[in-house]
Protein backbone atom coordinates (compact mmCIF):
# COMPACT_ATOMS: atom_id res chain seq x y z
CA UNK A 1 0.00 0.00 0.00
CA UNK A 2 1.42 3.66 -0.67
CA UNK A 3 0.95 6.61 1.04
CA UNK A 4 0.50 10.30 0.28
CA UNK A 5 0.16 13.63 2.52
CA UNK A 6 -3.49 15.16 2.19
CA UNK A 7 -3.03 17.96 0.99
CA UNK A 8 -0.61 20.85 2.57
CA UNK A 9 -1.25 18.63 5.83
CA UNK A 10 1.43 16.79 7.84
CA UNK A 11 -1.27 14.07 7.32
CA UNK A 12 -0.45 10.35 5.72
CA UNK A 13 -3.13 8.64 4.25
CA UNK A 14 -3.46 5.18 2.28
CA UNK A 15 -4.04 5.82 -1.32
CA UNK A 16 -6.87 3.34 -1.20
CA UNK A 17 -9.76 4.91 1.03
CA UNK A 18 -12.17 2.69 2.77
CA UNK A 19 -15.57 3.84 1.49
CA UNK A 20 -18.81 2.74 4.11
CA UNK A 21 -21.84 3.82 2.50
CA UNK A 22 -23.19 0.31 2.17
CA UNK A 23 -22.57 -0.28 6.24
CA UNK A 24 -26.61 -0.35 7.49
CA UNK A 25 -28.53 -1.01 4.43
CA UNK A 26 -26.57 -3.66 2.49
CA UNK A 27 -24.14 -4.63 5.39
CA UNK A 28 -24.66 -5.63 8.50
CA UNK A 29 -22.71 -4.27 11.64
CA UNK A 30 -20.63 -7.66 12.09
CA UNK A 31 -19.74 -7.02 8.26
CA UNK A 32 -18.90 -4.11 8.47
CA UNK A 33 -16.46 -5.24 11.33
CA UNK A 34 -15.16 -7.71 9.44
CA UNK A 35 -14.58 -5.43 6.65
CA UNK A 36 -12.89 -2.79 8.70
CA UNK A 37 -10.71 -5.39 10.42
CA UNK A 38 -9.39 -6.59 6.76
CA UNK A 39 -8.58 -3.40 5.50
CA UNK A 40 -7.01 -2.05 8.62
CA UNK A 41 -4.66 -5.29 8.28
CA UNK A 42 -4.02 -5.03 4.12
CA UNK A 43 -2.88 -1.29 5.27
CA UNK A 44 -5.98 0.74 4.32
CA UNK A 45 -5.38 3.19 6.50
CA UNK A 46 -8.04 6.10 5.56
CA UNK A 47 -11.59 5.59 6.24
CA UNK A 48 -14.76 7.66 4.74
CA UNK A 49 -18.43 7.81 6.01
CA UNK A 50 -20.86 10.85 6.72
CA UNK A 51 -23.74 11.84 9.05
CA UNK A 52 -25.88 10.64 6.24
CA UNK A 53 -24.94 7.15 5.65
CA UNK A 54 -26.07 4.67 5.32
CA UNK A 55 -26.91 5.33 1.48
CA UNK A 56 -29.47 5.82 0.10
CA UNK A 57 -30.23 8.69 2.14
CA UNK A 58 -33.49 8.09 4.64
CA UNK A 59 -34.57 8.51 8.58
CA UNK A 60 -34.06 5.10 9.41
CA UNK A 61 -30.80 4.02 8.05
CA UNK A 62 -29.23 7.86 8.67
CA UNK A 63 -25.81 7.77 11.22
CA UNK A 64 -25.87 3.74 11.12
CA UNK A 65 -22.89 3.65 9.16
CA UNK A 66 -20.78 6.36 11.47
CA UNK A 67 -22.47 3.97 14.71
CA UNK A 68 -20.98 0.45 13.22
CA UNK A 69 -18.01 2.55 12.82
CA UNK A 70 -17.69 3.83 16.49
CA UNK A 71 -18.66 0.33 17.43
CA UNK A 72 -15.54 -0.82 15.94
CA UNK A 73 -13.20 1.53 17.77
CA UNK A 74 -14.63 1.04 21.21
CA UNK A 75 -14.20 -2.92 20.46
CA UNK A 76 -10.28 -2.43 19.05
CA UNK A 77 -8.73 0.86 20.32
CA UNK A 78 -7.67 1.35 17.49
CA UNK A 79 -8.08 5.14 16.67
CA UNK A 80 -4.82 6.20 16.47
CA UNK A 81 -4.37 3.68 13.25
CA UNK A 82 -6.39 5.41 10.75
CA UNK A 83 -7.52 8.67 9.53
CA UNK A 84 -11.14 8.83 9.81
CA UNK A 85 -13.04 11.47 7.68
CA UNK A 86 -16.53 12.12 7.86
CA UNK A 87 -19.03 15.10 6.11
CA UNK A 88 -22.03 17.08 7.05
CA UNK A 89 -24.90 17.66 4.85
CA UNK A 90 -25.04 20.92 2.35
CA UNK A 91 -28.60 22.72 1.12
CA UNK A 92 -31.07 20.16 1.53
CA UNK A 93 -33.14 20.49 -1.30
CA UNK A 94 -30.63 17.97 -3.63
CA UNK A 95 -32.43 15.54 -1.63
CA UNK A 96 -36.02 16.72 -0.99
CA UNK A 97 -34.77 18.99 2.48
CA UNK A 98 -33.29 15.98 4.78
CA UNK A 99 -35.25 17.64 7.97
CA UNK A 100 -34.95 14.36 9.58
CA UNK A 101 -31.39 15.14 9.65
CA UNK A 102 -32.09 18.09 12.03
CA UNK A 103 -33.83 18.08 15.91
CA UNK A 104 -35.58 21.23 14.78
CA UNK A 105 -36.82 19.62 12.00
CA UNK A 106 -35.16 22.28 9.61
CA UNK A 107 -33.89 21.80 5.61
CA UNK A 108 -30.26 21.20 5.87
CA UNK A 109 -27.59 24.36 5.16
CA UNK A 110 -24.55 24.51 6.33
CA UNK A 111 -24.95 27.52 8.89
CA UNK A 112 -23.16 27.37 12.39
CA UNK A 113 -26.23 26.17 13.94
CA UNK A 114 -26.22 23.01 11.44
CA UNK A 115 -22.69 22.46 11.36
CA UNK A 116 -22.01 22.53 15.21
CA UNK A 117 -25.17 20.38 15.59
CA UNK A 118 -23.75 17.67 13.41
CA UNK A 119 -20.35 17.44 14.36
CA UNK A 120 -21.49 17.15 17.91
CA UNK A 121 -23.40 13.86 16.39
CA UNK A 122 -21.20 12.31 14.36
CA UNK A 123 -18.64 12.28 17.49
CA UNK A 124 -21.14 10.91 19.62
CA UNK A 125 -21.89 8.20 16.96
CA UNK A 126 -18.17 7.29 15.81
CA UNK A 127 -17.24 7.54 19.60
CA UNK A 128 -14.56 9.44 19.50
CA UNK A 129 -13.04 13.02 20.14
CA UNK A 130 -12.25 14.09 16.72
CA UNK A 131 -12.45 13.38 13.23
CA UNK A 132 -9.20 14.05 10.77
CA UNK A 133 -10.70 15.62 7.69
CA UNK A 134 -14.40 16.94 7.75
CA UNK A 135 -16.15 17.35 4.48
CA UNK A 136 -18.95 20.08 3.42
CA UNK A 137 -20.97 16.59 1.48
CA UNK A 138 -22.07 18.63 -1.14
CA UNK A 139 -22.30 22.52 -1.64
CA UNK A 140 -24.53 25.31 0.38
CA UNK A 141 -25.29 26.44 -2.88
CA UNK A 142 -28.07 24.72 -4.60
CA UNK A 143 -25.98 24.00 -8.03
CA UNK A 144 -26.36 21.13 -10.10
CA UNK A 145 -23.50 18.23 -7.85
CA UNK A 146 -24.93 15.20 -8.73
CA UNK A 147 -24.75 13.93 -12.53
CA UNK A 148 -25.32 16.14 -15.87
CA UNK A 149 -23.77 18.84 -18.16
CA UNK A 150 -25.58 21.47 -18.38
CA UNK A 151 -25.53 24.68 -16.09
CA UNK A 152 -28.46 26.20 -14.68
CA UNK A 153 -28.29 29.08 -12.81
CA UNK A 154 -29.24 28.68 -9.16
CA UNK A 155 -30.39 32.08 -6.81
CA UNK A 156 -27.66 33.44 -4.88
CA UNK A 157 -29.07 32.93 -1.58
CA UNK A 158 -26.40 30.60 0.33
CA UNK A 159 -23.87 30.53 3.27
CA UNK A 160 -21.43 32.89 2.59
CA UNK A 161 -18.13 30.91 2.25
CA UNK A 162 -16.05 32.85 5.01
CA UNK A 163 -19.13 32.20 7.12
CA UNK A 164 -18.87 28.30 6.79
CA UNK A 165 -15.30 28.11 7.30
CA UNK A 166 -15.41 30.30 10.44
CA UNK A 167 -17.50 27.62 11.72
CA UNK A 168 -15.31 24.95 10.95
CA UNK A 169 -12.73 27.03 12.65
CA UNK A 170 -14.60 26.61 15.96
CA UNK A 171 -14.21 23.32 15.89
CA UNK A 172 -10.53 22.74 14.61
CA UNK A 173 -9.61 25.43 17.83
CA UNK A 174 -11.66 23.00 19.79
CA UNK A 175 -9.85 20.61 18.50
CA UNK A 176 -13.24 18.29 17.15
CA UNK A 177 -11.55 18.47 13.29
CA UNK A 178 -8.57 18.40 12.41
CA UNK A 179 -8.61 19.28 8.77
CA UNK A 180 -11.65 19.97 5.93
CA UNK A 181 -12.31 19.18 2.77
CA UNK A 182 -14.94 19.91 0.21
CA UNK A 183 -16.98 17.09 -2.00
CA UNK A 184 -19.07 17.33 -5.05
CA UNK A 185 -17.74 20.69 -5.46
CA UNK A 186 -17.30 22.99 -8.39
CA UNK A 187 -13.89 24.90 -9.31
CA UNK A 188 -15.52 28.29 -8.52
CA UNK A 189 -16.59 26.87 -5.19
CA UNK A 190 -13.14 25.52 -4.35
CA UNK A 191 -11.26 28.63 -5.19
CA UNK A 192 -13.76 30.39 -3.03
CA UNK A 193 -12.90 28.59 -0.01
CA UNK A 194 -9.12 29.15 -0.74
CA UNK A 195 -9.01 32.71 -1.39
CA UNK A 196 -11.20 32.97 1.52
CA UNK A 197 -8.92 31.08 3.88
CA UNK A 198 -5.73 32.67 2.51
CA UNK A 199 -7.59 36.66 3.19
CA UNK A 200 -8.57 35.51 6.90
CA UNK A 201 -6.17 32.95 8.12
CA UNK A 202 -8.99 30.41 8.48
CA UNK A 203 -8.54 26.45 7.50
CA UNK A 204 -7.42 25.79 4.09
CA UNK A 205 -9.39 22.95 2.20
CA UNK A 206 -7.22 19.89 2.14
CA UNK A 207 -8.89 17.69 -0.71
CA UNK A 208 -12.11 17.45 -3.00
CA UNK A 209 -14.10 14.33 -2.95
CA UNK A 210 -16.07 14.07 -6.23
CA UNK A 211 -17.08 11.36 -8.45
CA UNK A 212 -14.38 10.33 -10.70
CA UNK A 213 -13.87 7.28 -13.09
CA UNK A 214 -13.44 5.88 -16.61
CA UNK A 215 -17.21 6.87 -17.79
CA UNK A 216 -17.13 10.49 -16.15
CA UNK A 217 -13.47 12.29 -16.35
CA UNK A 218 -15.21 15.60 -16.18
CA UNK A 219 -13.15 16.08 -13.18
CA UNK A 220 -10.01 16.66 -15.52
CA UNK A 221 -11.37 20.16 -17.07
CA UNK A 222 -10.97 22.91 -14.39
CA UNK A 223 -10.59 20.64 -10.88
CA UNK A 224 -7.63 18.65 -12.05
CA UNK A 225 -5.05 22.10 -12.39
CA UNK A 226 -6.70 23.51 -9.14
CA UNK A 227 -5.56 19.82 -7.20
CA UNK A 228 -2.11 19.82 -8.86
CA UNK A 229 -1.83 23.43 -8.26
CA UNK A 230 -3.51 24.08 -4.74
CA UNK A 231 -2.56 20.85 -3.30
CA UNK A 232 -6.25 20.20 -2.64
CA UNK A 233 -6.07 16.17 -4.07
CA UNK A 234 -8.84 14.73 -5.32
CA UNK A 235 -11.10 11.66 -3.32
CA UNK A 236 -12.28 9.51 -6.15
CA UNK A 237 -16.01 8.58 -5.24
CA UNK A 238 -17.82 6.02 -7.05
CA UNK A 239 -14.93 4.72 -9.39
CA UNK A 240 -16.41 2.06 -10.49
CA UNK A 241 -19.12 4.13 -11.19
CA UNK A 242 -21.64 2.01 -8.68
CA UNK A 243 -20.37 -1.56 -10.10
CA UNK A 244 -21.16 -0.48 -13.76
CA UNK A 245 -17.72 -0.89 -14.89
CA UNK A 246 -17.18 -4.44 -13.48
CA UNK A 247 -19.66 -5.36 -16.18
CA UNK A 248 -22.36 -6.91 -14.35
CA UNK A 249 -24.87 -4.69 -15.32
CA UNK A 250 -24.07 -5.71 -19.73
CA UNK A 251 -26.90 -6.28 -21.59
CA UNK A 252 -29.85 -5.89 -19.04
CA UNK A 253 -28.05 -8.10 -16.37
CA UNK A 254 -29.77 -7.18 -12.55
CA UNK A 255 -27.83 -9.53 -10.20
CA UNK A 256 -30.04 -10.13 -7.28
CA UNK A 257 -28.70 -8.56 -4.05
CA UNK A 258 -27.06 -5.29 -6.11
CA UNK A 259 -28.01 -1.86 -5.97
CA UNK A 260 -29.28 -1.44 -8.85
CA UNK A 261 -31.85 -4.37 -8.26
CA UNK A 262 -32.31 -2.92 -4.30
CA UNK A 263 -33.03 1.04 -4.77
CA UNK A 264 -33.27 1.52 -8.78
CA UNK A 265 -31.10 4.75 -8.29
CA UNK A 266 -28.58 4.00 -11.37
CA UNK A 267 -29.80 6.45 -13.87
CA UNK A 268 -26.77 9.17 -13.37
CA UNK A 269 -24.90 6.10 -15.14
CA UNK A 270 -27.11 4.91 -17.49
CA UNK A 271 -27.34 7.93 -20.29
CA UNK A 272 -26.79 7.73 -23.97
CA UNK A 273 -23.45 6.00 -24.87
CA UNK A 274 -22.60 4.94 -21.13
CA UNK A 275 -23.00 1.24 -22.13
CA UNK A 276 -21.35 0.85 -25.09
CA UNK A 277 -18.43 2.92 -22.95
CA UNK A 278 -18.70 0.67 -20.75
CA UNK A 279 -18.38 -2.30 -22.12
CA UNK A 280 -15.44 -0.88 -24.10
CA UNK A 281 -13.73 -0.75 -20.55
CA UNK A 282 -14.74 -4.45 -19.64
CA UNK A 283 -13.68 -5.53 -23.17
CA UNK A 284 -9.96 -3.72 -23.09
CA UNK A 285 -9.72 -5.07 -18.82
CA UNK A 286 -10.61 -8.84 -20.40
CA UNK A 287 -7.95 -8.05 -23.03
CA UNK A 288 -4.86 -7.30 -21.51
CA UNK A 289 -6.12 -10.04 -18.48
CA UNK A 290 -7.31 -7.61 -16.08
CA UNK A 291 -10.48 -7.60 -13.50
CA UNK A 292 -12.67 -5.11 -15.18
CA UNK A 293 -12.84 -3.65 -11.58
CA UNK A 294 -9.40 -3.70 -11.22
CA UNK A 295 -8.81 -2.02 -14.11
CA UNK A 296 -11.46 0.98 -13.36
CA UNK A 297 -9.50 1.13 -9.39
CA UNK A 298 -5.85 1.51 -10.93
CA UNK A 299 -6.83 3.67 -13.63
CA UNK A 300 -8.04 6.45 -10.64
CA UNK A 301 -5.00 5.13 -8.83
CA UNK A 302 -2.81 6.26 -11.29
CA UNK A 303 -3.74 10.03 -11.68
CA UNK A 304 -1.32 12.72 -10.46
CA UNK A 305 -3.83 14.92 -9.19
CA UNK A 306 -5.88 11.63 -6.86
CA UNK A 307 -4.81 11.76 -3.34
CA UNK A 308 -6.90 8.35 -2.49
CA UNK A 309 -9.66 6.53 -4.36
CA UNK A 310 -12.52 5.72 -2.26
CA UNK A 311 -13.57 1.52 -2.78
CA UNK A 312 -16.91 0.37 -1.55
CA UNK A 313 -18.03 -3.43 -1.16
CA UNK A 314 -20.47 -5.49 0.34
CA UNK A 315 -19.11 -8.97 0.24
CA UNK A 316 -15.35 -9.42 1.44
CA UNK A 317 -14.25 -11.07 -2.07
CA UNK A 318 -15.27 -7.72 -4.08
CA UNK A 319 -13.39 -6.10 -0.98
CA UNK A 320 -10.29 -7.93 -1.70
CA UNK A 321 -10.33 -7.67 -5.25
CA UNK A 322 -10.60 -3.65 -4.75
CA UNK A 323 -7.91 -3.68 -2.45
CA UNK A 324 -5.50 -5.67 -4.64
CA UNK A 325 -5.99 -3.63 -7.43
CA UNK A 326 -3.37 -1.39 -5.49
CA UNK A 327 -0.50 -3.36 -6.21
CA UNK A 328 -0.78 -3.51 -9.81
CA UNK A 329 1.01 -1.50 -12.12
CA UNK A 330 -0.20 0.62 -14.68
CA UNK A 331 1.46 1.31 -17.69
CA UNK A 332 1.87 3.71 -20.76
CA UNK A 333 0.26 1.47 -23.07
CA UNK A 334 -2.80 1.36 -20.86
CA UNK A 335 -2.80 4.76 -20.39
CA UNK A 336 -3.05 5.44 -24.24
CA UNK A 337 -5.82 1.88 -24.54
CA UNK A 338 -7.67 4.07 -21.98
CA UNK A 339 -7.84 7.41 -23.89
CA UNK A 340 -8.60 6.25 -26.79
CA UNK A 341 -11.74 5.07 -25.82
CA UNK A 342 -12.46 7.82 -23.94
CA UNK A 343 -12.09 10.00 -27.19
CA UNK A 344 -14.48 8.00 -28.76
CA UNK A 345 -17.56 8.33 -25.48
CA UNK A 346 -15.88 11.19 -23.63
CA UNK A 347 -17.87 11.05 -20.01
CA UNK A 348 -21.13 9.41 -21.04
CA UNK A 349 -21.66 9.48 -17.10
CA UNK A 350 -20.92 12.53 -15.61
Amino acid sequence: MQYVKLGRTDVSVSRCCLGTMTWGSQNTEAEAHEQMDYALGRGVTFWDTAEMYASPPNPETQGRTESYIGTWLNKTGQRDKIVLASKVAGQGGVFGGLSWLREDGAFTRQTKVQIDEAVEKSLKRLQTDYIDLYQLHWPDRPVRTFGGMVYKDYTPEFEAFEAILEALDAHVKKGNLRHVGVSNETPWGVMRFLAESDKRGLPRMASIQNAYHLVNRTFETGLAEIAMREQVGLLAYSPLAQGQLTGKYLDGALPEGSRKALYNRMQRYEGPRAETAIRSYVDLANQVGWDPAQLALKFCDSKPFVTATIIGATSMAQLKTAIDAFDLEWTEELDKAVDALHVQQPSPCP
